[in-house]
């Protein structure tokens, strides 16, 4: 069964409320650090592992000139570390430093120490249940994302 309109639209604003405050949550909590929230993001995409610099702008949604700028500074930081792509002399790989990782550690760790106190009034099945749907919602949302993109299916006439 499809979801209703007024459903979908109720979704969408909840889902923006959700994102606003999250970035003030996250802004507060982290005020005066050597890393911002866009950078703090750029860390946990990098901490899953080597990658292309376009891939990892790709995935953030940004453009390269900007991925660029936040992986100059957290160079300069000595949180990544970039070289040259063996396979394509052109394209970067990005990868967490030592440092790098155990600032990524630091900072997942204050956020869910903090998200805890935040949800203190909640039960572990809710937080389960809300984690799990949250999993589902964002994985929908990848896999219509993806479809978009690779543009509308064609089928060969005969």
């Amino acid at each position: 069964m499809a979801v209703a309109p007024d459903t979908a639209a109720d979704l969408v604003y909840r889902i923006f409320d959700l994102q606003r405050m999250v970035r003030c949550v996250a802004a507060a909590s982290f005020r005066g650090q050597d890393t911002g929230v866009a950078l703090q993001g750029v860390l946990r995409y990098v901490g899953e592992g080597e990658s292309r610099a376009t891939h990892l702008a790709e995935r953030l949604g940004v453009s390269a000139p900007v991925l660029s700028r936040h992986i100059a500074d957290l160079e300069e930081q000595g949180y990544v570390i970039r070289r040259q792509d063996p396979d394509d002399g052109r394209a970067q790989l990005v990868a967490l430093s030592p440092a790098g990782a155990e600032k990524l550690r630091r900072i997942e760790e204050h956020r869910a120490v903090t998200l805890q106190g935040y949800l203190s009034d909640w039960s572990q099945e809710d937080a389960e249940d809300t984690a799990r749907i949250l999993a589902r919602l964002s994985e929908s949302l990848k896999q219509s994302t993806r479809a978009t993109a690779a543009g509308p299916i064609t089928i060969p006439t005969p």
